[in-house]
């Protein structure tokens, strides 16, 4: 099996600051390095498949103003073809990011999709178009109404759907109930909790909870167990999750959901490799 890779969801524009120590209130730092490029889960994760080798689409918002043209320069370096569904004069959000220099920690401030509920609707045919050959799609729950679209087309279709679950988002079940894989992080919980036996009761058959630098635990298919995460001297943690995401993407689109266990740990090693070097994608320079 091999295809395809489409992520669906969030993309944004990074300002990334590396300073010594982040400020307190009314104090000015001056930065050791600064950035300008396309952030967000799903953009990242589309980066991220389409470095590993995976021909990849993305589908979401853009626009076409000066904000999206930072993300649309970024995709189109890394040959990933553009689905915009963005409501006019939309400008893609901007995230302000903090990289603590001797640690490697992030501190981020952005709006995400807040305040953005008009898109354009998908047509059965532009979706038929959008999926076809895509072994493998990506959605991060955010722009909901496209996701669900997207994710049960998919389903519909046999291909399987993975989820990047940051943090819970009000109408994500409506998501859960078309997602065969999910990886989520610590912070991410269920209403009511649960877990990760309680995440897999919303739906998908397979699920996976990351713990920064401790193991990643999964159940599903069976079973259950843990991947554990190299330790590497970290440089940059910003975008780390999405690189896992996207790696796992490649895979999925690769191989299928037959070995998840073996997928989740060579994503794992990608994702560890990315927290080495600076930026989300400053691991591919040794590609």
């Amino acid at each position: 099996m091999s295809g395809t890779a489409l992520a669906c969801g969030l993309a944004t524009v990074d300002v990334v600051q590396v300073v010594e120590a982040v400020p307190e209130p009314d104090e000015k730092v001056v930065a050791l390095d600064a950035s300008v490029s396309a952030g967000g889960p799903a953009c990242n994760a589309a980066l991220t498949c389409a470095v590993l080798g995976v021909p990849t689409r993305f589908v979401g918002a853009v626009g076409s103003g000066p904000l999206s043209g930072v993300v649309l320069r970024d995709l189109a370096r890394h040959g990933v073809a553009v689905t915009d569904l963005a409501p006019p004069a939309f400008e893609p959000p901007l995230s302000t990011v903090l990289v603590t220099a001797s640690t490697g920690e992030r501190a981020v401030v952005s709006r995400n999709a807040v305040g953005v509920a008009e898109y354009a609707a998908l047509s059965e045919s532009e979706l038929d178009a959008l999926l076809d050959d895509v072994a493998a799609v990506l959605v991060d729950g955010h722009h909901l109404p496209v996701a669900v679209g997207v994710a049960a087309g998919a389903r519909r279709r046999g291909i399987p759907v993975l989820l990047d679950g940051g943090s819970w988002k009000p109408g994500l079940e409506e998501l859960l109930a078309h997602v065969e894989v999910a990886v989520v992080s610590a912070a991410f919980t269920m209403p009511g909790g649960g877990g990760l036996a309680g995440l897999r009761d919303a739906g998908p058959w397979w699920v996976a909870a990351s713990d920064g630098a401790g193991p990643v635990r999964w159940l599903g298919g069976g079973g259950h167990g843990e991947v554990p995460v190299p330790v590497v001297d970290v440089v940059d943690t910003l975008g780390a999750g999405d690189v896992l995401h996207g790696a796992l993407l490649a895979e999925l689109a690769r191989d299928g959901t037959a070995d998840l266990p073996g997928a989740l740990a060579r994503a794992v090693g990608v994702a560890a490799r990315s927290v080495g070097a600076t930026g989300a994608l400053g691991w591919a320079g040794d590609r």
